[in-house]
């Protein structure tokens, strides 16, 4: 009996350094709203982040909104209304580029949305300036461009490789150009705290696009995943292999995806990758297609990738 007295109390100690019961390290908090390149209007490139613990969300790209985050709220990731979710929870809105599959989301929706940031490479914001919130294309609710302004949004132009605090979160951000076709697209290395989520928008490889964007990419991210800093890389894989070369006007296929990642570990160490979240986005439909570029990406995952495919309305936890 005096021996189990000593002994419960000690093991309590130790229990701890054990690492027993201990809460997983997660960072952030993620919610797919649109996974998809096309033809579905109702799941299109859209993703809610947020530092873990919080409701400080940003959304990566817009295409969906509106589904999604009912698709969400059916999943019990959210328990109030979409259109509270909408105008409290999005703090700003980070566009990759201007293509519709990538800020419809957001033109749709801005009658019912609150007052926020629209953050993007000066070149994307121009577009969207000039070509959608005009009143020609849809109503001016920014604070530039054609009169009359609503002023709803304002724009910031974000400067490739400096990094900002997020206005109404407790996140930061640093933009890294892309090349996607004839279009620049952008990556977004979003902060919190000690650790790292990169999301990419549209992009090509290196060798198809002629370019070094995702190589100095590459030497910008390779310390935090050396350091265990980088949770996960959100990167857009669209078509099989079966596409060919000159028809992928900017995309990756698995067999581009996984040459990228030679790339990356060819700064990082092998290792460094071995279970690395890669969360696949940006698929094209139709189904056939997305169950075979499912499976070459498996077949050719020689890394060990931990290869995750977003659902719709499914809470990420990284």
């Amino acid at each position: 009996m005096f021996g189990k007295r000593i002994f419960l109390p000690v093991l309590v100690l130790i229990l701890p350094f054990l690492g027993f019961g201990q809460p997983e390290n997660k960072a952030f908090r993620i919610v797919p709203l649109g996974v998809m390149g096309g033809i579905d209007e109702s799941n299109l490139s859209a993703y809610m982040v947020a530092a873990k613990g919080t409701n400080n969300y940003i959304c990566l790209d817009a295409g969906t909104l509106h589904y999604g985050i009912e698709k969400a709220i059916t999943n019990k990731v959210f328990s109030i209304p979409a259109e509270r979710v909408l105008r409290q929870y999005i703090k700003g809105y980070f566009i990759s580029h201007a293509h519709l599959d990538h800020v419809s989301g957001l033109i749709i929706n801005s009658p019912d949305d609150t007052a926020k940031t629209i953050y993007g490479l000066s070149s994307c914001l121009q577009t969207i300036k000039t070509h959608y919130f005009t009143w020609e294309s849809w109503a001016n609710f920014t604070d530039e461009g054609d009169a009359p302004q609503i002023k709803k949004y304002h724009y910031q132009v974000l400067t490739p490789d400096s990094t900002i605090s997020i206005k109404n979160t407790e996140m930061k951000v640093r933009a890294f150009p892309l090349s996607h076709s004839n279009l620049q697209s952008t990556a977004f290395l979003v902060n919190s705290g000690d650790a790292y989520v990169l999301y990419l928008g549209d992009t090509g490889s290196d060798k198809i696009e002629k370019s070094h964007n995702l190589h100095a990419l590459w030497q910008a991210i390779a310390p935090l995943i050396k350091s265990k800093k980088l949770k996960a890389i959100m990167i857009e894989t669209s078509f099989p292999d079966e596409q060919t070369d000159k028809t992928l006007f900017g995309h990756l296929t698995p067999k581009w995806l996984m040459r990228e990642m030679d790339n990356l570990a060819a700064l990082t160490g092998k290792d460094a990758l071995k279970g690395f979240n890669v969360v696949v986005t940006h698929v094209k439909p139709p189904l056939v297609n997305i169950a075979k570029l499912k499976k070459q990406l498996i077949a050719e995952n020689v890394l060990q990738l931990n290869l995750i495919f977003p659902q719709q309305g499914k809470v990420i936890e990284l």
